[in-house]
């Protein structure tokens, strides 16, 4: 029984964890962050708990970014932007879903449940420090 009791606060240490960021964590970095506060946490009890939340859910994957899958626990309809170039990723301000929803399962005859949408290209800070560099191919 205190084994189940242990598990579960770890599986809601890890849910408030990504409740309390807007950063889109991978479990590795939830690992990092939840290590010195609970240390005898595995990488591996992250992986299994983030697929219950995920299961249940609680969570959603927000995709492959630079090899790892990044976590969520805004689970409205929203669209993210993902930085080529630092990994960042951030939530996309606008209303989903898009219009044309209806229009596609009228197109289709699929009933959706779901849908997600990615942008991706350089990041605000990305494209300063991109502008920054200087350009080698300048002829003067």
């Amino acid at each position: 029984m205190e084994t189940v009791r242990r598990t579960s606060k770890k599986r809601q240490a890890i849910y408030d964890a990504l409740c309390a960021t807007k950063s889109h964590p991978s479990a590795e970095q939830l690992y990092m962050e939840l290590k010195n506060q609970i240390p005898d946490l595995s990488l591996g009890t992250v992986y299994r708990n983030l697929g219950v939340l995920m299961q249940d859910g609680l969570i959603i994957s927000v995709g492959n970014v630079d090899g790892q899958e990044r976590y969520d626990a805004n689970t409205a309809p929203h669209a993210h932007f993902i930085c080529t170039s630092c990994g960042k990723v951030d939530d996309a301000d606008m209303e989903l879903p898009l219009p044309g929803y209806g229009a596609f399962e009228e197109h289709t005859g699929w009933k959706l449940f779901s849908h997600s949408l990615s942008f991706s290209g350089k990041c605000c800070d990305c494209l300063e420090r991109s502008q920054d560099l200087p350009n080698k191919f300048i002829n003067y």
